[in-house]
């Protein structure tokens, strides 16, 4: 007796989704298969340079000329009325970001295989952008918890005083993890993320960056230089993946001078 088609589809889904699963793998691993590939490589390499020159001084700057300040600016730590700002704030925790990407990816993973032929093609072009914003932020995210780790700034106010200079190197407790900002990696590389993918939400993206970088600074959880090497490690580390993607041709094309658009 023949097994009705609805069945036999049934049956063949988790074949198609371990299908599914290798592809994604595979296509992010492979060799570069876009010819301009190593020129888009020197074009990032220029661009990184840069940013981490202009970063690394205004880093310095704020250090030395305005974080001791900045912070004695703030309502003290645990005051009432900032509820609103703590809530703000878990917008740009990198768990919850990472896991909302992680659940949309799963979501879009488990939909391929039932979709039809058109439905099919825009959910595997939406994962590969999931993919991508995905990694964009781990990337970065797993970059400064290395950075916090090894440079060992204290929190504002740790000690006892507004000291921009109290660092505790290797020493690996929350207490000593302020320099980079870790909600600030989180924000800025999913701000230019989603606006490499879609350039149109670059300014409602940067906002959100901003917002919750200056919560950070509010709450005391951070000095302004922290946050502004948090920028810096989202950003070059979201540009370093998109290189990554481009040079594959998954979700981005190569110019000839370079430069990387969205398809």
């Amino acid at each position: 007796m023949p097994v009705p088609s609805g069945e036999q589809h049934t049956r063949r889904y988790p074949a198609r989704l371990a299908g599914l699963s290798r592809l994604w793998f595979f296509q992010l691993v492979r060799a570069p298969s876009d010819p301009k590939h190593e020129v888009a490589a020197r074009e990032m390499r220029r661009q990184l340079l840069m940013l981490l020159a202009i970063g690394g001084v205004a880093i310095v700057v704020l250090m030395v000329g305005f974080d001791a300040t900045e912070i004695g600016w703030m309502p003290p730590r645990g005051t009432p009325s900032l509820w609103p700002v703590r809530i703000l704030t878990d917008f740009g925790k990198d768990a919850y970001v990472l896991w909302t990407l992680a659940g949309v990816l799963l979501a879009i993973a488990l939909m391929v295989p039932l979709a039809r032929a058109g439905a099919r093609h825009r959910l595997l072009r939406l994962g590969v952008d999931v993919q991508y914003l995905l990694l964009a932020v781990s990337v970065p995210v797993a970059i400064a918890q290395v950075v916090k780790w090894a440079v060992g700034r204290g929190r504002p106010f740790v000690g006892g005083k507004a000291d921009a200079f109290n660092f505790a190197p290797f020493n690996g407790t929350e207490a000593y993890f302020s320099l980079p900002s870790g909600h600030a990696v989180t924000a800025f590389a999913l701000a230019f993320g989603v606006a490499a993918i879609w350039p149109r939400a670059r300014i409602a993206m940067a906002a959100y960056a901003v917002t919750i970088a200056m919560t950070r600074l509010v709450l005391l959880a951070h000095h302004p230089s922290d946050v502004m090497a948090g920028a810096v490690i989202g950003v070059v580390g979201a540009i370093g993946v998109r290189h990554w993607f481009a040079a594959r041709r998954l979700g981005f094309a190569i110019g000839a001078k370079g430069e990387i658009a969205s398809l």
